[in-house]
């Protein structure tokens, strides 16, 4: 029944009897986490045959040996998995290390300090840089722009990707807007696909931005479909290409959330007038990146098909935790009028939005119980949710037993949490 239909009587009733459900729980010692989008151990287990995969053989066909200096782009078959994942031409992608968070963060250091084309275009010369942060988004993106001292704009979703009448109005307006954030494909956490329309916007965007905007596109689930009929991400580089706009565009990617989450290779592409750039400034701090980790990841991997492969035994362990997810949302809050949820054809999260007003108490009361989730506002710049109503939940980690218990646990938490805030008790 629609929680607006319960009267006053009936809500006293029923938040009795969860509350009394709830003590029972606190009483069991939980201790479940749901907290970040990591692999489970049966995930990353799938790639333990990158262990001993070179047999001692470390050269390249050209006779490089990756054992040793040198390399600043990476081995050019690394740098060839990444363009198929992207979208780009090997000449346009960087192959680094592990962490694809790294070269953002390398990036957009290289923008405020350094400049985009040198110390003139120094992000750092504007009085007040901004940055548009697509909300709810990555924390991890925001922390970015609060350590450089970015501000950052919320730009809300359609249906269809992000706001673009409004992201176009803001860049129109206001030249010390330097980029944006996006997560094209399973938004972190939403899930959204961006519709081709979107994309040919975002393309557009470097037509009416400052000359030194750059869209940062943080393809992280490229390849994290759960089922075989995946939404289609029509290519970012070729629409900015026709627009003469691909100077803004800067991707990345990793194989993270593929092989080994830490101990895998990262992505960055751009247009050849960005990379020459942005490798002067790599070139200061690096000799270059572990050759011969990209190497393992090459021979492992067997080129996009077998990356492809891999990801549908990857799919086979994650969708029923998706699923299980689901489930439990639908049986315990369909029909209530009590929140509204995500569902994903991929990526690591699912988007949970409860009453404005009440994630904060349901995250306290869930960690009270023995359920950690991330904390109330991690999907906002500043840790700051205008409606305190967005919820992160990361279903991959935990086992189905545990997954099954935490669902449980947190769909009780918010319902006794909406009936305690219409009886007037939050």
């Amino acid at each position: 029944m629609d929680i607006n239909q319960y009267s006053n009587q009936q809500l006293q009733s029923w938040e009795q009897e969860l509350g009394a459900r709830y003590r029972q729980i606190q009483g069991a010692g939980l201790k479940l986490d749901l907290t970040r989008g990591k692999p489970s151990t049966a995930q990353v287990t799938l790639a333990d045959g990158l262990d001993g995969v070179l047999a001692g053989d470390f050269l390249l066909p050209d006779g490089t040996d990756t054992r040793n200096y040198g390399g600043l782009e990476g081995i050019m078959p690394a740098r060839e998995l990444g363009g198929e994942i992207l979208g780009v031409a090997p000449e346009l992608v960087l192959a680094g290390d592990n962490s694809s968070l790294t070269l953002m963060y390398h990036y957009l250091l290289h923008a405020y300090f350094y400049g985009v084309r040198g110390p003139d275009s120094a992000w750092r010369h504007e009085e007040n840089p901004k940055f548009i942060a697509l909300v709810p988004g990555y924390d991890r993106h925001f922390g970015i722009c609060e350590d450089l001292g970015i501000q950052m704009i919320n730009v809300g979703f359609t249906d269809k990707g992000p706001d673009m009448d409004r992201v176009e109005a803001l860049v129109r307006d206001d030249p010390s807007i330097k980029g944006m954030w996006c997560v094209p494909k399973y938004s972190n956490p939403t899930g959204h696909t961006y519709s081709d329309a979107v994309v040919a916007r975002i393309a557009a965007l470097g037509t009416v931005a400052g000359p030194h905007f750059r869209i940062i596109w943080d393809n992280a689930y490229a390849v994290h479909d759960l089922d075989d009929t995946p939404p289609r991400l029509i290519n970012l580089m070729d629409l900015a290409r026709q627009q003469g706009t691909e100077d803004t565009v800067v991707m990345v990617a990793s194989t993270s959330k593929i092989t080994f989450a830490g101990a895998g290779v990262a992505f960055l592409a751009s247009s050849a007038e960005n990379l020459k750039a942005f490798k002067k400034h790599l070139g200061v701090f690096s000799i270059g990146p572990d050759k011969v980790n990209q190497l393992r990841h090459v021979r492992f991997l067997q080129g996009y098909q077998g990356l492809r492969a891999h990801m549908r035994r990857h799919a086979e362990l994650v969708r029923p935790k998706f699923e299980l997810v689901d489930k439990h949302l639908e049986e315990a809050l369909g029909g209530t009028g009590m929140g509204a949820w995500t569902r994903p054809r991929g990526g690591y999260f699912v988007s949970f939005d409860a009453h404005p007003g009440l994630a904060r108490e349901i995250i306290r009361l869930a960690g009270e119980a023995g359920v950690k989730l991330t904390p109330a506002g991690a999907t906002f710049p500043y840790g700051k949710d205008p409606e305190d109503c967005n919820i992160r939940l990361a279903p991959t980690y935990p086992s189905l037993e545990e997954l099954d218990q935490a669902m449980g646990v947190f769909t009780l938490c918010v319902k006794l949490a909406t009936a305690r805030q219409r009886l007037g008790k939050v």
